[in-house]
């Protein structure tokens, strides 16, 4: 072998091994930059749930999880005594509806994501087959609360033969006054899946976010609903 080809494979060689180092560096920089992002990422999100606990001791949005392991469910803000903000929407009714017209009642606000949600309006279903448990748990009422336009809502209601009173809350005025869409799988733009128990005095008397994390329910047995309902009323 003449010295000019070994001479060009060793600098071959040398080229190779180079190559190699350069890309074992970048793998490097490429972990340590991924490790640091993790650790900054986790910094925060401690950071924000630190800032995000209310001083007066009532659970944030996102806060601890309650309820059995099948169906838990988190207890946002406003929470249980505090008054219950009003609103004045329109309904399957044909009518504008307030939660001043409840006055004097027990009145079960039922946030809910709506049209695309088949599991939301199941549980209406589940909750008008179940209404004589319901009103034996002290309901007067049970109101829905969506984003989806009056006239389809009114539609679905009719295909499906339900009669709870459904209202429409395109602007979420409603849904962010309860905070009512910090608990679902479709970001801050649609209610989750939360029940507000409203009391005649107008101040909320229970209530649980069951459409947040970790299992986003979208449907649970009316009878799991009261149960939770009368625990944690009764522990009051």
């Amino acid at each position: 072998m003449s010295e000019k080809t070994t001479t060009a494979r060793r600098k071959q060689h040398l080229a190779q091994v180079r190559s190699k180092q350069t890309r074992q560096r970048r793998l490097r920089v490429i972990a340590l930059a991924t490790v640091a992002l993790a650790v900054l990422l986790g910094a925060l999100f401690t950071v924000w749930r630190g800032t995000s606990t209310p001083t007066d001791g009532t659970p944030a949005a996102g806060g601890g999880v309650r309820g059995s392991g099948e169906y838990p469910y988190q207890v946002g803000r406003p929470g249980i005594g505090q008054a219950a903000p009003a609103f004045a929407l329109p309904a399957t009714t044909g009518k504008k509806v307030s939660l001043a017209d409840y006055r004097g009642k027990n009145v079960l606000l039922y946030f809910q994501e709506g049209l695309m949600c088949e599991p939301c309006w199941d549980q209406i279903g589940d909750l008008e087959k179940n209404v004589s448990a319901v009103k034996a748990a002290g309901i007067d009422q049970i109101v829905s609360i969506t984003v989806d336009p009056i006239d389809l809502i009114t539609r679905k209601m009719h295909d499906e033969g339900y009669t709870t009173t459904v209202l429409s809350d395109p602007d979420l005025s409603a849904t962010k006054a309860y905070d009512a869409n910090a608990y679902g799988m479709m970001g801050d733009s649609k209610p989750g899946h939360s029940f507000i128990l409203v009391g005649p005095d107008g101040k909320i008397r229970w209530r649980a976010d069951y459409g947040g994390e970790p299992k986003y329910t979208m449907f649970l047995p009316t009878s799991q609903i009261l149960a939770d309902m009368k625990k944690d009323t009764t522990a009051k």
